[in-house]
């Protein structure tokens, strides 16, 4: 009998918009971490990480999404799994928690906020690079001194596959 192994998973945090190379790179991200077996964990709530799980679920990939309604999104909502968690903000430390890394893009506010709580739970972050955003901030600034977790740039997705495989995402 073949053992059976949990998917990793990797939580797509940050905000950037259409026609921008973060959006592009976040779609890029999305596909590629479902071409190397690897869960999408999205919120959906900016037009990255919407595109990241619209990119993944094209390419054959599972997203997971955990939104901060109570309501179930609309039927065309790109996930496989919908967690309608009902808590508002609070969602941002599912969010931080839900990943065995967080893929940071850009972002603003509610970014840094799933980064800090990524970091306190000492959950590897891969900052996007070169695009602007947190994620651009994130290596010489982490959120403290503690170095809870490694912080890893990538400004390709081909950076991007080599940062996934150093953290033991991809399974062979």
């Amino acid at each position: 009998m073949q053992k059976l192994l949990r998917r990793k998973q990797v939580c797509v945090l940050g905000s950037a918009e259409p026609g921008s190379a973060a959006y592009d790179l976040a779609g890029q991200a999305g596909e590629l971490m479902a071409r190397l077996g690897i869960t999408v964990v999205s919120g959906c709530g900016s037009p990255a990480t919407r595109f990241a799980a619209e990119r993944a679920m094209a390419a054959g990939g599972t997203v997971v999404s955990i939104i901060p309604e109570g309501e179930m999104p609309a039927a065309d909502w790109p996930a496989t799994v919908v967690i309608p968690s009902g808590v508002g903000d609070a969602r941002n430390l599912l969010m931080a928690l839900a990943g065995d890394a967080c893929l940071v893009i850009g972002g603003r506010a509610g970014t840094i906020s799933e980064v800090c709580l990524a970091w306190l739970h000492k959950r590897p972050l891969l900052p996007l690079t070169g695009c602007g955003g947190w994620s651009d901030q994130l290596e010489q600034n982490p959120p403290d001194e503690r170095k809870n977790s490694p912080i890893l740039p990538w400004n390709s997705v081909d950076a991007l596959e080599q940062q996934l495989r150093a953290l033991g995402l991809v399974q062979a």
